[in-house]
């Protein structure tokens, strides 16, 4: 988990219908890969299907280890005839110099976009923003839009939202992201809800970290998920452990007054739960729950479940 700490203060969601909401994501950068082969180059690594990316107009990918284990994630779209990776600015440089380690002989350009381009959020109706990108977040339905342009439009845009409000919204919805919510080079793709959340194509073929990815897929091996908590009062800060009785059961990530978000042991939890011992952290007693978008679920509790490691 980062030392970065998220803590924001409560913003109500706000619906797709409702008047728009800018938020500046400062935090975010941008990178540009271009040229003749840059669909197949980024199909090839990123656990994303560039092909529903270029249908859809975004997705959202990793590149990971060839132990699976996330390096870095993104949304990417298609733009001028190359992509876009919106992505955490302070692994930016050093994304753009792993995409080129494996570059090779494709016919691809590597370059950092952020002086020219800047990342905003938006949350409402579909924003109308000049000479700017503007597509629905490929994570979740209904999670706003992302859009993309030069400083000088996207700043004009903003109306005193900042990313707090931003990260309080990824709460209410149990939307994780990096490095608040999991640590980068830590963390499988299904410890990041990212098979959930439209991350991992699972049938396109070959990417880095693929096999590992599949197997735990099709075994059901993941036991760690980020979920939902609400506390009985404030929570403490990200990175806060969690406990399941007595025993570590995750750690806190994003912060919002009483409600975060928690990367957790799902075994441990459940077993907690059916014992009738609280889940706790920094001694602030709070109840976990799936997101909505979810498609596993609390194991059944049992003593196999209770001493595995």
């Amino acid at each position: 988990m980062s030392e970065d700490t998220c803590r924001t203060d409560p913003a109500p969601a706000t619906g797709q219908g409702a008047e728009t909401v800018f938020v500046p994501l400062p935090a975010r950068a941008v990178l540009r890969v271009a040229g003749a082969d840059a669909h197949g180059f980024l199909q090839n690594l990123l656990t994303c299907d560039m092909d529903a990316v270029d249908a859809t107009g975004a997705g959202y990918g990793a590149l990971l280890t060839p132990q699976g284990k996330i390096l870095f994630d993104f949304l990417v779209m298609p733009a001028d005839g190359g992509y876009l990776l919106d992505t955490w600015r302070e692994t930016a440089n050093e994304l753009a110099r792993r995409l080129g380690f494996y570059k090779l002989r494709s016919k691809v350009d590597i370059a950092d976009a952020s002086e020219t381009l800047t990342v905003a959020a938006a949350f409402g109706r579909k924003p109308e923003a000049e000479s700017c990108l503007v597509v629905a977040d490929p994570r979740l339905a209904g999670f706003g839009w992302r859009v993309i342009g030069p400083p000088v439009i996207v700043g004009a845009l903003a109306g005193g939202e900042t990313e707090a409000s931003y990260h309080a919204r990824r709460v209410a919805f149990g939307l994780p992201e990096a490095p608040f919510d999991f640590a980068l080079g830590d963390a499988f793709p299904h410890d990041a809800d990212m098979d959930d959340l439209n991350g991992v194509a699972f049938d396109k073929g070959c990417f880095i970290g693929q096999e590992v990815v599949s197997r735990m897929r099709h075994r059901g091996t993941a036991r760690r998920r980020i979920v939902q908590v609400t506390g009985a009062r404030d929570l403490p800060a990200t990175g806060t452990e969690i406990l399941a009785g007595d025993k570590p059961a995750g750690t806190l990530g994003t912060v919002a007054g009483s409600a975060g978000l928690a990367l957790v042991r799902l075994d441990r939890i459940a077993q907690a739960r059916a014992r009738g011992e609280p889940v706790t952290a920094g001694g602030v007693p709070m109840e976990p729950a799936l997101p909505a978008f979810a498609r596993f679920a609390w194991p059944e509790p049992s003593a196999s479940a209770e001493t595995a490691e």
